[in-house]
């Protein structure tokens, strides 16, 4: 049946009649090589393509002309293969993969692989050697994901780079700029700046990251977030959310003055923002409703603010009446690495056994998520347990922020796991609700299964569907300053 489907849409293309009504077809196809046309031809008629004995940019060919002489039951086989196969590949050339997929609506699965990539790993993308050549419309589709995991400081400041990679001329330092220089980077990013979620950033980055580039932006926008970043009352750390909910601040009408209105503008601007700027600097030790950004590999501000709520027994909705800091004491990849198979000797000794108010993170190898442990006593105490009803453990899904799960502690008197004694043992809460070890052979491990049905276990619920312990890729541990 798939011969008769391919023959009848080959007889499609051209078909012309004799008069003793014998068929012949001609087939014109100038965009295809013979060798590629024959390859597909040996699959019509044999039923049969393996796509191990072709190099990857011959497959991504054959994925197009299987596409353009309109053999679907291919397509999503060849695309399977791909991502199953060929990720590493895949994000090396990501730009081409990104054309193609979008370039035609029967690659549905590789669109479904873009958008996945775009926002679990963004940070490969923008850190591309081949990030300034990216097309503009790609550059807007990153930036305007509403799951992107990333800090807005950091988008930023990659746009400013794709912007001045577009215009060699132009210098790295703003302060060196004409105005044509100015006019030159606006009219190159004046379809970027609306997706950038300027009211995510703090105070201080405003003042030392955007002011500098304050002609590029839209007076009415400049002048808003000016406003905004002055009035220390609404500045409150938001999560990346819909456009649609931020058209108070993006959708600006852009409105040109006179060259003299301009210069009279921006020194009214300048000189409210000079007065303000070391008022600024040391307002930004006591902010209130405001997460500092946190040092993080595993985590983004969004998350520090959700977990700052569920220690202050907020709701999600809730907004923040006190301001936590998020202190960075111990990173595996960098404090624990060099340390071997007495890995968590070291923790305990250098780290953790005293400390409380303490926040564990971790990122799981070979899953989206992200696990965690908040833990307000410390794990210094003569006993098996520590007691304390304001523990909790939690997990997030990478992908996406609201996807999280809260376990409070339920048996205060074995909500955290004494760890002193033993030198294979990291963070540990409940009865194996939550716990980092190591392994004899010297993997990282965690365990999150608690005990049968979550009878005996510390906590509400289980955070993870982990079955066996499993090998962590990161973990941090934070103090958490009130």
């Amino acid at each position: 049946m798939m011969k008769n489907f391919m023959i009848l849409q080959l007889k499609i293309l051209s078909t012309n009649k004799k008069k003793n009504d014998e068929i012949l077809t001609h087939i014109k196809l100038p965009n295809i090589s013979p060798d590629f046309f024959h390859i597909l031809l040996r699959y019509i008629y044999g039923g049969r393509l393996s796509l191990e004995e072709y190099d990857i940019s011959d497959i991504i060919k054959i994925l197009v002309i299987a596409n353009e002489l309109s053999l679907q039951e291919l397509i999503p086989y060849m695309e399977s293969f791909l991502i199953e196969n060929k990720k590493n590949w895949m994000e090396q050339n990501f730009e081409l993969i990104y054309q193609i997929s979008f370039g035609n609506d029967s690659f549905s699965e590789l669109q479904k692989y873009c958008a996945d990539f775009i926002s679990k790993g963004p940070e490969k993308i923008f850190n591309s050697p081949n990030f300034s050549t990216f097309p503009e419309r790609l550059l807007i589709t990153l930036i305007q994901n509403d799951n992107l995991q990333m800090k807005e400081i950091e988008v930023w400041e990659h746009v400013i780079k794709w912007g001045l990679a577009q215009n060699p001329e132009l210098s790295s330092d703003p302060t060196s700029f004409s105005k044509d220089d100015f006019n030159t980077l606006k009219n190159t990013l004046h379809h970027c700046i609306p997706f950038i979620r300027f009211r995510n950033l703090t105070s201080r980055e405003f003042l030392m990251k955007v002011k500098s580039y304050k002609k590029i932006l839209p007076k009415e926008l400049y002048n808003d977030l000016l406003n905004y970043f002055l009035d220390n009352d609404s500045k409150e750390s938001l999560p990346r959310i819909s456009i649609s909910k931020q058209k108070s601040i993006l959708e600006i009408n852009r409105v040109t003055n006179s060259d003299n209105e301009s210069q009279e503008y921006i020194s009214f601007i300048s000189g409210r923002l000079m007065g303000y700027a070391n008022n600024l600097l040391n307002k930004q030790k006591v902010l209130t409703n405001k997460i500092k950004n946190i040092d993080s590999k595993i985590i983004t501000s969004q998350h520090a603010e959700i977990i700052s709520k569920w220690i202050g027994r907020l709701e999600i909705t809730d907004k923040l009446t006190t301001s936590y800091e998020f202190k960075l004491l111990y990173r595996d990849s960098r404090d624990g690495s060099s340390v071997g198979i007495k890995r968590f000797k070291k923790f305990h000794k250098n780290y953790i056994l005293d400390q409380p108010h303490t926040v564990t993170l971790v990122k799981v190898e070979g899953s989206n998520e992200i696990l965690g442990g908040y833990n307000p006593i410390g794990w210094d105490f003569d006993s098996d347990y520590g007691i304390t009803k304001d523990s909790f453990i939690f997990s997030f899904d990478n992908e996406n922020i609201e996807n999280y799960i809260l376990s409070r502690v339920k048996n205060e008197k074995e909500a955290i796991s004494r760890i002193v004694r033993y030198n294979g043992t990291g963070p540990s809460f409940g009865n194996n609700d939550l716990r980092l070890y190591q392994s004899l052979d010297g993997s990282l491990r965690i365990n999150c299964k608690g005990t049968t049905d979550n009878k005996d276990s510390a906590y509400e619920k289980r955070i993870s569907t982990i079955d066996v312990p499993s090998t962590f890729l990161e973990f941090e541990l934070f103090r958490i300053d009130i």
